[in-house]
Parts: C-alpha cells; sequence; structure tokens
C-alpha cells in the first residue's frame, strides 16, 4: 500500500514537472513573439530590438525568480550558472565539435564584456547572498554594457540576437499591435503558471530524492530548462552561419548574469550556497575564460568543442560527487 502510494506521489510529481516545463518554454516562444512584435508594430527597429534583447531567455528568468520567491536559492542560482554552463559549455561546445566555427572580428572589448559580467556577479554572490542592492548593481551594468554594445555596433560590430529572438525575427512576422500585446498578457500568464508548477514539482523531487536544492538547480532544472539551446544553435552553425557570433556570446553572458540575476535580486534577495562560490563559479570561471580565449583567435576548431563539453562534464558530475 504504501509502496503504491509511493509510486502515485512520484507519478504526480513528473506530471506537475512535465506540465510546467511544457508551460515554461510554450510561454517563453510566445512572450519572444509579443515583445519583438510590439517593438516592431510601434516602430522600434529591429536593430534596436536585436541588442536590447540579445540572449534573451525568459524560460530561466521565470523558473528562477519564482524559486526566489518560494525560498529555493539553489533553484534561483542554478537558473543563472547552471544554465549558462549549459549555453556557454554544454551547446556551444557540441556546435562547436560538430561543426567548427570562425568569427570575422573579435574586439577587445567585446571579449571583455563576459569575462566581467562574471566577475561583478561573483564579487557580490561571494558574501553568500545577492541583495536587492545587487541586483540593482547587476542591472544597471547590464544598462551599462547594452550602451557599450550600441556604441561599438556603430564602429562595425554585427550585434545579432539568438534564440528565439532570432527566429522571431527571421520569420519576419509583423503581428496586428492588439495581437502582439495579447501575446504579452497570454505569455506572461503562462510563464508565471508554467514556473509555479515546476518550481512545485521540483520540490517534490527534491524530497524523493534527497538533493541538495542547489545541486538539483545547477544539473537537472538546468538542463531540462536550457537544452533547447542545442536544438536551435547547431542547425545554423552546420549551414555555415554559427549562430553564436562575438557580440552573441557576450549577450549571453550579459542576460544570465546582469539582467537574469539582477532582476531575481530585485524581486527576492538570493541566499548563495558556499558550494557555488567552492565549485560551480570556478568552473564556470574556466570555461567563460577558455571560450573567450577561442573567441581571441577567431575560431572554435572542434578539440576546443571537446574541451567546452568535457568542463561541462567536470561541472555536473563534480555537482553530485561532491
Amino acid at each position: 500500500m504504501i509502496r503504491a502510494a509511493r509510486r502515485v506521489s512520484i507519478a504526480i510529481t513528473l506530471a506537475l514537472c512535465l506540465v510546467g516545463l511544457a508551460l515554461v518554454i510554450w510561454s517563453a516562444e510566445r512572450l519572444v513573439e509579443g515583445v519583438v512584435g510590439t517593438s516592431v508594430g510601434f516602430g522600434v527597429s529591429a536593430f534596436v530590438v536585436s541588442v536590447v534583447f540579445v540572449g534573451f531567455d525568459p524560460e530561466n528568468l521565470a523558473v528562477g525568480a519564482v524559486g526566489a520567491v518560494q525560498g529555493l536559492p539553489g533553484i534561483a542560482a542554478g537558473s543563472v550558472i547552471g544554465a549558462a554552463m549549459v549555453a556557454v559549455g554544454l551547446a556551444f561546445g557540441v556546435t562547436a565539435l560538430l561543426a567548427p566555427m570562425q568569427f570575422a572580428q573579435a574586439p577587445r572589448r567585446v571579449l571583455l564584456v563576459p569575462v566581467m559580467a562574471v566577475l561583478l556577479f561573483s564579487a557580490l554572490a561571494v558574501d553568500g547572498l545577492l541583495s536587492r542592492v545587487d541586483g540593482a548593481v547587476l542591472v544597471a551594468a547590464f544598462a551599462l554594457s547594452l550602451l557599450e554594445l550600441v556604441r561599438l555596433s556603430r564602429r562595425g560590430l554585427d550585434i545579432r540576437p539568438t534564440g528565439e529572438v532570432a527566429e522571431s525575427l527571421e520569420r519576419g512576422s509583423r503581428p496586428s499591435r492588439a495581437r502582439a500585446l495579447g501575446l504579452l498578457v497570454l505569455s506572461l500568464t503562462g510563464l508565471v503558471v508554467g514556473s509555479e508548477l515546476l518550481v512545485a514539482g521540483s520540490e517534490r523531487v527534491l524530497a524523493h530524492l534527497d538533493l541538495s536544492e542547489t545541486v538539483y538547480g545547477m544539473t537537472l532544472l538546468a538542463l531540462a530548462v536550457s537544452v533547447e539551446e542545442l536544438a536551435r544553435e547547431l542547425p545554423a552553425a552546420r549551414r555555415g552561419r554559427p549562430d553564436i557570433t562575438v557580440g552573441n556570446v557576450a549577450g549571453s553572458i550579459l542576460a544570465f548574469f546582469l539582467c537574469n540575476a539582477g532582476l531575481i535580486a530585485l524581486l527576492h534577495p538570493v541566499r548563495i550556497d558556499p558550494s557555488v562560490i567552492r565549485f560551480f563559479l570556478p568552473v564556470l570561471w574556466l570555461t567563460v575564460a577558455f571560450v573567450t580565449g577561442c573567441l581571441a583567435t577567431l575560431r572554435v576548431p572542434r578539440w576546443a568543442g571537446g574541451v567546452l563539453i568535457a568542463l561541462y562534464l567536470v561541472f555536473f558530475v563534480g555537482a553530485y560527487v561532491g
């Protein structure tokens, strides 16, 4: 009887997680369509949309915010650090392994952007808490970084968005203002409801598996929410048009460590587990430094993709070994 009840409980937990995840992903895609459609509908240029929303990742922002509000700081931190490792380590590594990339330019100031973003995040997190003041600092740094990218773009840097923003702009769809605004409302509602379901299911998973919420947030949850990055990046790279350019890599890091982390901390302060400082951030640092070094050479060969995948495996497996 007890075993049967446990099996039912596990089934309900998995169902909550799957429904929440599906709703979050669907709503995030509709949100981007609504944002882009509204922006273009009100006369904002595609270029400005590209710069402002480069690296935009509403899925992780929504899940991280709900995790923080519900007192699960490990999930909030995982939505930033773990998701960044999926995008920069796993997805970028697999893409390079299957389709080596070359870039036309790599301005030094742009190469410093991801490094400085992670450095600022680390400096604010080292005391064990991302406060609302820290969140304000991160969001302000995000705004200043965008202004710098705009300035560099006027000097010839090609800045293009990744992920859903790129897909929405490439489709060239121009929904009416009313439809775009309706999509915004619908998608925001779906994101909140889906994130609540996903986080509620995650709490049950933590109870069943006896996992640390930080380990779970950094690995399983981050992978589930962000693994679609691979599906978007690889096809374009194999066609000889790598989706992640110098500006896009910088933009992805900006989105995770400045925009998302800042907004989450503004909404609710986030406690940083000591394991984040001791293990997760150092591995992330190695990954970002390696990617930056590759971009400085204007190419990411196959062997570099293998190194990035190995770094992600160290991050993932090391979380459980530790």
